[in-house]
């Protein structure tokens, strides 16, 4: 247990320290681009900290386990709005542009649909995946036409933008390996310490790894947010759960057929919608999250923790 608890404090520690880093990085190539913060947090900020969930869930399905598999794709895009961005907001309000949230959320929702139908299926197949890959090339070559187009706003110019590009790019590849791996260190640990307390693969996928591969975001979100580079902040978890979906799911079910338990279909899948669609009218009735609304979103998320709880006892659904 001792030894579970030391892996989670430097597996934090690591995290804290490769956001900082990637966050300075990821602002300073946009400044250096001319383009909005938004668009790299949407592509670069958001591939890379998708890149736990990804790790996870292709050996989970590989080694057929495919609760953790695709629990830990549901589960973390729950965790990002509810419990993320409700968290961040709570700390400090989170300002969106509109017309660029409404470009990139539609995005979103045909993502988050798409999942859900094919889920319905009962198994997610290799076309279900060719699907959800094509579905990534178009969003990334969508976003890069759009950057051309939108009007750069500042948000809080990075001090690296003198830099040269080798410095920049060195340096938020160097925050993400810091991410990747404080994240991997985390949820082994997370994960031992689990299975001594006998938790289902289901409920470890929706919940500790879930949230342990979703640190890189409120990591990344939270320290973007603190800095004033909201772009970065809003962009990276739109963009993480456009890429759990289209790139994690899409990849996975691409290599291996990837059976979906009973449960996910009967209630957890129904709740990632329901953060997805409630994402709409959060950012757009002031164009910003609320710290009410903030905690709206974290106390949905205790619920939804807690019914996890009660599932793994036999005591819902």
């Amino acid at each position: 247990m001792l030894y579970s608890i030391f892996l989670i404090v430097i597996g934090f520690i690591l995290l804290m320290g490769g956001a900082e880093y990637m966050v300075r990085g990821a602002v300073a190539i946009a400044n250096k681009l001319n383009i909005p913060t938004v668009i790299v947090g949407l592509t670069i900020v958001a591939f890379g900290t998708s890149t736990p969930e990804f790790v996870v869930s292709i050996k989970s399905a590989l080694n057929g386990a495919p609760g953790i598999s695709i629990g830990n794709i549901i589960g973390s895009n729950i965790a990002n709005i509810f419990l993320i961005l409700g968290l961040t907001a709570v700390v400090a309000p989170i300002k969106c542009r509109r017309r660029i949230f409404l470009r990139d959320y539609k995005f979103l929702f045909i993502a988050s649909i798409s999942f859900c139908l094919f889920a319905l299926n009962g198994n997610f197949e290799r076309w279900h995946g060719i699907i959800f890959l094509l579905m990534l090339i178009y969003f990334v070559y969508f976003n890069y036409q759009n950057s051309k187009k939108d009007e750069v706003i500042e948000e809080g110019t990075s001090d690296l933008v003198n830099k040269s590009w080798m410095y920049v790019t060195l340096l938020t590849l160097g925050g993400l390996l810091g991410i990747i791996y404080g994240a991997d260190i985390l949820i082994h640990g997370a994960v031992k310490m689990a299975r001594i307390l006998g938790v289902s693969e289901e409920t470890i996928g929706l919940t500790i790894i879930a949230a342990g591969t979703s640190l890189p975001e409120l990591a990344t979100t939270l320290l973007a947010t603190l800095r004033k580079q909201t772009g970065v902040a809003l962009g990276n978890i739109v963009g993480s759960n456009i890429w759990n979906i289209v790139f994690i799911m899409g990849a996975t079910s691409t290599i291996t057929e990837v059976t979906v338990p009973k449960q996910f279909i009967q209630y957890d899948i129904w709740m990632m919608t329901l953060a997805t669609l409630l994402l709409y009218p959060a950012m757009m009735t002031k164009a910003r999250l609320s710290r009410i609304e903030g905690g709206v979103f974290l106390l949905i998320y205790v619920f939804y923790i807690t019914t996890q709880v009660l599932i793994s006892k036999g005591m819902w659904i």
